[in-house]
């Protein structure tokens, strides 16, 4: 997993690459937990995040919590594959979750 983070003013984006397991989602939590002392605004850029396992969905629903408190947060880029977990383990309803306005249902005229 690699983190990439862009900060301006008080909103951070952070950008997930690779998987988020047990086996990584610790060091997600304490490197994104650090960053979060004055934002008010978090993205979570979910783009390139290849897998997400129940440990790292604990860790999204715990920085969700603790940005209700502090101001807002949302999850972007969401993969097809990544999203169904969320949707079937019920976490897409207590995370906020920005919808693609490209949805592969849109439709154009």
């Amino acid at each position: 997993m690699e983190i990439k983070k862009f900060s301006e003013g008080s909103a951070l984006t952070v950008q997930v690459i690779g998987r988020l397991d047990a086996v990584n989602a610790l060091t997600f939590d304490k490197d994104v937990s650090a960053s979060l002392g004055g934002v008010d605004d978090l993205t979570v850029d979910l783009a390139d995040l290849e897998y997400i396992s129940s440990a790292g969905l604990r860790t999204l629903l715990k920085l969700q919590k603790r940005m209700d408190k502090q101001g807002a947060m949302r999850i972007k880029n969401v993969r097809e594959n990544v999203r169904e977990v969320l949707d079937m383990t019920g976490f897409a309803n207590f995370l906020t979750i920005a919808e693609d306005k490209k949805s592969k249902f849109s439709v154009s005229f």
